[in-house]
């Protein structure tokens, strides 16, 4: 059985990145922009406490609501879009097979 999803991911520069995700190692999707060494910031740490991870989501993926943290987050945050999420608030499942994100502008 697969343990990785491919996920796209679309830096600053317009550059696809194809990268594969673990499911089973209770990542978010900040931490595999980091562990491909993608220009995120994640100053918070993953603590939806600053927006430096923020991304674009541009597939159809469900990836339900955000918490109030991300929301309260996402409120004060620059560059903010309808389909603004934080990455350290997408957990990686199977669920994300196939998946396409845009790093959002630097803060």
């Amino acid at each position: 059985m697969d343990q990785d999803v491919n996920i796209t991911i679309i830096d600053r520069e317009g550059v696809e990145h194809q990268v594969q995700a673990p499911t089973d190692m209770n990542m978010n999707l900040m931490e595999v922009c980091k562990a491909y060494e993608l220009p995120v910031e994640a100053v918070c740490g993953g603590m939806a406490m600053c927006a430096t991870c923020q991304v674009y989501i541009k597939s159809d993926h469900d990836l339900g609501e955000s918490n109030p943290d991300e929301e309260a987050m996402l409120w004060e945050a620059l560059h903010v879009q309808d389909n603004s999420r934080l990455g350290c608030q997408i957990p990686i499942s199977d669920d994300l097979e196939g998946l396409i994100v845009e790093l959002a502008p630097e803060q």
